[in-house]
């Protein structure tokens, strides 16, 4: 690789950095999200219905 392509490679790789990690946290935020509804949907679909165990 040639001086002027490294350093270009490497300022791409500083602006990324500094963008954060934004799509790490969308990710993160909708995996929660569908835990939590998956948790709903079994309480309220499956637990709830049977009622009390006698």
């Amino acid at each position: 690789m040639q001086p002027d392509s490294q350093r270009q490679d490497d300022e791409a790789v500083d602006r990324i950095v500094r963008e954060g990690p934004a799509g790490t946290w969308a990710v993160a935020g909708l995996a929660t999200f569908i835990v939590v509804l998956i948790w709903f949907l079994f309480y309220f679909l499956v637990y709830l219905p049977r009622g009390i165990l006698e």
